[in-house]
C-alpha cells in the first residue's frame, strides 16, 4: 500500500531539510550562522517566487481572518525564533543547543493537541515518542554542557516559536503552498540578512553566495512547500512527527559521503522506523459531522466536494474557486486534514 500524498510530502520535506544540514556544515566554514540563515531563507523566497513566475501561478489572496495566521507564523518562525536561537547560541556550547533544538517537534505536537485541539490517538502519541527517542539517540553529544539558565530558556523559546509557527501555518495551508513558502522565505530572509549585516557580517564571495541560496531554495523553500502540503492533508502533529526524521536523513547523507556507520545511527534508525510504522499503520475511522463552511482551495469533485458550477467541470479535474460545503454526517477513514479538523472524538 502506497503512503498518502501527505505522508510522501512530509517525508520529502524531511529528506530535503536533512540534506541541507551536512551541506550547511561545509558552508559554515566561510559564512556565519546568522548570515547563512538569512541567505537560506532569502534563497528559498527568491527561488520559489521565480518558480511561480515561470509557472504563471495565479495570485493568492488570503481571507482577512487567514492573513493574521500567516503574519503570526512569519513573526514567530521567521523573526522571533531565529533571534532567540542566536541569543542562546551566543551564551552556550553548541552541544547543548543542538540537543535542545529537538524540543521543536515536542512543542509542535503539544500545541496541536492542547491549544489547537487536534486529535492525537495512542498510535500517533507512541509513534511520536519513538521518533523523538531516535532523534535524541542520534543527536546526544558525548558531553552535554550548558551555561546558565537564560541561554537554555532562549533556545527553548526558539523551539516554542517554531512549534507555534507550524501550527499557525496549518491555518492557511489550503492556500498555494509555493506562495506561502515564498512569502515566509522573503520576509524571514530579508530580516535575518539585515540583522546579520547590522551586527557586522559581510556577504561572502559570489560562488559561496550562490551555493548558500541554492541550498536554501531546496532545503528550506521546496522543503517548506512540501511541509505545507503535509499540514494540509495530515494535520500538524503527524506532519511534525514525519518531519522529525530529518536528522536521520542528514546522517545517512553524511555516511554516504564518507562518515562511518555507528551503533548510535542504527539504534536511532530502528526507533524512527518504529515510529513511522505506527503512524503509517494508523486507521482513524468513525462517524463524524462536517459543519457548513465556505472557502477556496484546489480540489476535484469527490465525496467532500459536491457543488454546482456555472460551466461544465469533468470529474477528477483539479481546479480552484470559492465553494461551499453543506453540513453532512458520514463515516470513513480520515486524517485531521483541512476538512476534518473540527469534530468531537
Amino acid at each position: 500500500m502506497l503512503p498518502s500524498p501527505g505522508v510522501s510530502a512530509a517525508l520529502g520535506a524531511a529528506l530535503l531539510f536533512g540534506a541541507g544540514t551536512p551541506l550547511a556544515k561545509l558552508i559554515l566554514s566561510d559564512v556565519s550562522p546568522w548570515l547563512l540563515a538569512g541567505l537560506f531563507y532569502l534563497g528559498s523566497g527568491i527561488g520559489l517566487t521565480a518558480v511561480r513566475l515561470v509557472r504563471r501561478a495565479a495570485p493568492v489572496r488570503l481571507a482577512r481572518n487567514e492573513a493574521r495566521w500567516l503574519a503570526g507564523a512569519i513573526l514567530s518562525g521567521g523573526i522571533v525564533g531565529p533571534v532567540l536561537l542566536m541569543y542562546g547560541l551566543a551564551g552556550m556550547p553548541a552541544s547543548g543547543a543542538s540537543l535542545l533544538l529537538n524540543a521543536e517537534a515536542v512543542f509542535t505536537v503539544l500545541l496541536a493537541w492542547i491549544v489547537f485541539r487536534e486529535h492525537i490517538g495512542r498510535r500517533i502519541a507512541f509513534g511520536m515518542i519513538a521518533i523523538i527517542g531516535g532523534v535524541l539517540v542520534l543527536s546526544w553529544p558525548e558531553e552535554v554542557r550548558f551555561a546558565g539558565v537564560w541561554p537554555v530558556l532562549s533556545v527553548l523559546g526558539a523551539c516554542l516559536a517554531w512549534g507555534l509557527d507550524n501550527n499557525l501555518t496549518r491555518k492557511v495551508s489550503l492556500a498555494d503552498a509555493t506562495w506561502i513558502a515564498s512569502v515566509k522565505g522573503m520576509v524571514a530572509g530579508a530580516i535575518n540578512l539585515a540583522l546579520a549585516l547590522f551586527l557586522g557580517d559581510r556577504l561572502p564571495d559570489l560562488l559561496i553566495l550562490v551555493a548558500s541560496m541554492s541550498v536554501g531554495f531546496l532545503a528550506y523553500g521546496v522543503s517548506l512547500t512540501l511541509f505545507v502540503i503535509g499540514l494540509r492533508q495530515l494535520g500538524t502533529a503527524r506532519t511534525g512527527a514525519y518531519f522529525s526524521v530529518a536528522p536521520f536523513f542528514g546522517a545517512l547523507i553524511a555516511v554516504a559521503t564518507g562518515e562511518p556507520v555507528t551503533v548510535r545511527l542504527a539504534a536511532a534508525g530502528m526507533l524512527m522506523a518504529v515510529g513511522v510504522w505506527l503512524h503509517l499503520s494508523e486507521r482513524h475511522d468513525h462517524e463524524h459531522q462536517h459543519a457548513a463552511i465556505e472557502h477556496s482551495h484546489e480540489h476535484s469533485h469527490e465525496e467532500h466536494h459536491q457543488h454546482p458550477h456555472e460551466s461544465f467541470c469533468a470529474p477528477g479535474i483539479r481546479h480552484a474557486h470559492r465553494h461551499r460545503h453543506e453540513s453532512m454526517v458520514h463515516t470513513h477513514a480520515h486524517y485531521p486534514d483541512a476538512h476534518h479538523r473540527d469534530h468531537s472524538h
